[in-house]
């Protein structure tokens, strides 16, 4: 057959393709999350008491002790989750590497503990060190903080194979890990501790988990 008809063949039932742009991406994930949220709202997963913690009073060196926890947690989760959101749908398009934002994640987790330990060492919480931790809710807590993040990590597997990552493990572990903590901050509205110790074991558990899951499943899922 010449080359010529045979291209003609290929090509004849063609049609233009929209281009992908990083505000749709974004718009995706964002409407899946907050769809997310709403619904766990909605089946009335919040504490109780969770209005009384919501008010971030003014000044905020006056802020209650027992509010420093909460508000620590909230935003440390948030900020990481958009900053390694950021990485990966960025890092679907071959241009950017998300290797370069890993050393400001890195420093950005290190102020987060260290900001726990310091509020933890202005409580001088006097309890036992397994009474804290709570293993039963605990292993509770992180099982719920996983199946929150699954709806994410679908989300950023499908965006990411229809995308064109050039490093797959760097943005699957980006991906993993802003899905992670957007499942760990949508539970700070249900957990049942502000313990910052409790905090950093359980919640950085249930992130690892699921960061893995996506460091391992998501490069065999995007691959060209």
């Amino acid at each position: 057959m010449a080359t010529e008809p045979l291209i003609d063949r290929l090509v004849a039932d063609l049609r233009p393709v929209r281009p992908r742009t990083l505000r749709h991406d974004a718009m995706v994930i964002a409407l899946v999350c907050v769809l997310e949220l709403l619904l766990f709202f909605g089946m009335g997963s919040m504490r109780h008491h969770m209005p009384a913690m919501m008010p971030m009073p003014m000044p905020m060196p006056r802020m209650p002790v027992h509010r420093m926890p909460f508000w620590w947690k909230l935003s440390s989760l948030l900020l990481v989750s958009l900053l390694s959101g950021a990485a990966a749908l960025l890092s679907f398009r071959p241009p950017h590497a998300p290797r370069r934002m890993m050393p400001v994640l890195g420093c950005v987790l290190l102020a987060i503990l260290a900001t726990g330990w310091a509020i933890d060492a202005g409580q001088g919480g006097l309890q036992s060190l397994l009474e804290r931790l709570d293993w039963r809710n605990g292993l509770t807590c992180t099982y719920k903080m996983v199946m929150l993040s699954m709806p994410a990590v679908a989300v950023m597997g499908v965006l990411m194979r229809r995308g064109a990552a050039t490093d797959l493990p760097a943005t699957a572990l980006a991906a993993g890990l802003a899905a992670a903590a957007w499942g760990a901050f949508m539970f700070v509205f249900a957990c049942p501790s502000n313990d910052p110790l409790y905090i950093v074991v359980w919640y950085a558990l249930g992130c690892g988990v699921v960061t893995l899951f996506a460091r391992l499943v998501l490069p065999r899922v995007a691959r060209w």
